[in-house]
């Protein structure tokens, strides 16, 4: 804007310098003011025409586009009705899925468990049974044992104890029994 205001503040020097100034002439014969309308009418006209067919061509055009691009988006609005649809059902499936699988998860845990306290209960009445049985046969051979002692002791002591005169009686006597049966 400075600048236009600098070029008018130019003329206005240069029309100061020449002592003519600027004014407007009212003679529209001279100016050409009627050949300027006429010419401008007649631009107008033809120009009208050829413009408003292009004009109403890219109206078409814009219009169509347009009706176009409606129609995309409610596709577009379809497609993502059916695809959000789709995805609640999806969400639906694995919140099952999910569930299934917790539950499938705590009965293979319970039954672990289970089978668990059921083999450790096996365990035990197994080792129960196996010390009971230990224990059978350390009282057997413990006892083996006192008789051998005894029978040992015993021994021992008949051999201490018994002079050949004794045994001799014994021997008699046995032979006496013997002959009573035979």
């Amino acid at each position: 804007m400075e600048k236009v205001m600098q070029i008018f503040n130019i003329i206005a020097i240069i029309e100061e310098h020449t002592n003519q100034g600027i004014s407007f002439n009212t003679n529209f014969l001279e100016a050409n003011v009627i050949n300027i309308a006429l010419l401008l009418s007649g631009l107008i006209y033809v120009l009208k025409q050829f413009l408003g067919s292009v004009l109403i061509a890219r109206q078409e055009k814009v219009l169509f586009a347009i009706q176009e691009s409606e129609e995309r988006l409610q596709q577009a609005n379809l497609r993502l009705a059916e695809s959000e649809k789709q995805l609640a059902q999806t969400q639906l499936i694995i919140n099952q899925i999910i569930k299934e699988a917790e539950l499938t998860a705590q009965k293979v845990r319970q039954s672990i468990l289970d089978q668990g306290k059921a083999d450790v209960n096996k365990l035990i009445s197994a080792s129960k049974t196996n010390i009971a049985t230990a224990e059978g046969q350390i009282r057997q051979q413990i006892q083996l044992q006192i008789t051998s002692l005894a029978i040992k002791r015993v021994t021992l002591q008949l051999q201490n104890q018994i002079t050949p005169a004794i045994q001799a009686k014994i021997i008699d006597n046995n032979i006496a029994q013997l002959g009573g049966i035979l």
